[in-house]
């Protein structure tokens, strides 16, 4: 009968989605076939392979395919791994080959070859070319390659949310052969490039969690007077403007100066370190708000952390390996971009701030917040030098979604408190 035989046929389509989607979902690659992934830079196009070592070991041998240090799997993906355009063939140089071990809710522990390589050639035009990738799949005939495009500054994909696949090479049964990927990417633009990091800004700022966090923190008492070494009441309108405009400004300046100082290559800390001391930044900011560590000096505090955070920054530009025209014109737009998200949330949040600084509830606010704030700090610096995420920190990064929501409460509140003050005030009056 028809009927069982379409119940059978979707009840396999759905099994087989499942099965696609929890492999998706696990973000990693379990799957019997090979992903690369291929980086296209100035002057070479850097690629990333990633192989199941089972598959590896099936069309070398498994002897040789444990080897991973071998000079013997150095030169097989040499050979295997190649870019052609026109009657020219570039030069293959293989970085490195090592092992990564993962685990997948699917199909348990899993281990991949991780082959780093670099495609040159003396030709100017690296966006058209024949990619010529047969490791594998010449010898085990159901593997198959996902290649994809990573990083192309021209098309503004400078992160992996961004990765596009640009085909599959896998052996054509009917002919019996394994074609080659004919590659041609779209030209591109420099506008499109600037475009793109101006987004990778604003997307850093938006995840850094942690560099809002100082800034909002140290913001916190921006609008109130020293009073015999506390906090003492509102200090007016155009004094809170004033003030939170130069802390702004010098944060601004600090992570500027070593965005360009990393970037150039004139500076580098570890990532470890500078990670560390962001977090330090935000507890030092948190007790300040609490208790007037530095009043007054609030400005060389933002410029000096400022730097530290700059650090930070400059190490998502490092990453993308471009050529001298090409960086500066990213650091513009990165900066650009990092500077537009600040100042976003600068905007939707000071205003309630210099509201809720004129009533009498703003001191056990600020306080509250400095407090939770310092807790953050503790996570990160406690998850920073372990390496190994808790709790807190955990908690912070699942619910960083749920962001705007706390703007919007604070608007609330900061109207609410405000309004019964201004009420409270009128009735003395009378």
């Amino acid at each position: 009968m028809v009927l069982p035989k379409i119940k059978k046929e979707f009840i396999k389509w759905v099994l087989l989605s499942a099965c696609v989607f929890g492999y998706l979902q696990a973000g990693a690659h379990p799957m019997p076939s090979s992903v690369v992934n291929l980086f296209i830079l100035g002057k070479s196009i850097r690629g990333e392979a990633k192989i199941p070592l089972a598959e590896l070991q099936n069309a070398v041998g498994e002897q040789q395919g444990s080897k991973i240090k071998s000079l013997f799997l150095k030169q097989y993906f040499q050979k295997h791994i190649a870019a052609i355009s026109g009657q020219q063939r570039w030069t293959t140089i293989i970085d490195s080959v090592s092992t990564f071990e993962g685990k997948d809710p699917i199909v348990g522990s899993y281990k991949e070859v991780l082959v780093y390589f670099e495609l040159k050639t003396a030709q100017e035009n690296l966006r058209k070319f024949t990619f010529n990738y047969d490791a594998v799949v010449h010898q085990v005939i159901t593997h198959k390659i996902f290649v994809y495009v990573e990083q192309d500054w021209l098309n503004g994909i400078q992160d992996k949310n961004k990765t596009q696949q640009i085909g599959i090479i896998q052996l054509d049964i009917p002919k019996g052969k394994i074609f080659p990927l004919e590659v041609n990417l779209e030209k591109g633009s420099w506008w499109t490039g600037f475009k793109g990091m101006v987004h990778l800004g604003l997307e850093h700022i938006k995840e850094g969690t942690d560099h809002l966090l100082f800034l909002l923190v140290l913001l916190l008492p921006a609008s109130l007077t020293v009073n015999h070494k506390r906090w003492g009441n509102f200090g007016g309108t155009k004094y809170s403007i004033v003030r939170l405009l130069k802390i702004i400004t010098a944060f601004t300046i600090g992570h500027s100066i070593t965005l360009l100082i990393g970037v150039l290559g004139w500076f580098h800390l570890p990532t470890q370190p500078v990670e560390i001391l962001i977090a330090v930044s935000i507890l030092v900011s948190a007790i300040h708000a609490i208790y007037p560590v530095f009043p007054g000096k609030e400005i060389y505090v933002a410029s000096g952390f400022g730097l530290i955070h700059g650090l930070a920054f400059a190490t998502v530009l490092s990453n993308l390996n471009l050529d001298t025209g090409t960086m500066i014109l990213s650091i513009l737009g990165f900066n650009i971009g990092i500077e537009i998200m600040q100042l976003f949330v600068i905007i939707l949040t000071i205003p309630w701030l210099i509201l809720l600084s004129q009533t009498p509830s703003y001191r056990w606010i600020r306080i509250s917040w400095a407090i939770l704030a310092a807790i953050a700090a503790f996570a990160w610096i406690t998850e920073r030098l372990s390496g190994n995420a808790n709790t807190i920190s955990t908690a912070i990064q699942n619910n960083i979604s749920i962001a705007p929501w706390g703007i919007l409460l604070l608007a609330v509140t900061a109207i609410s408190l405000y309004g019964i003050h201004w009420k409270n005030e009128k009735l003395q009056e009378i």
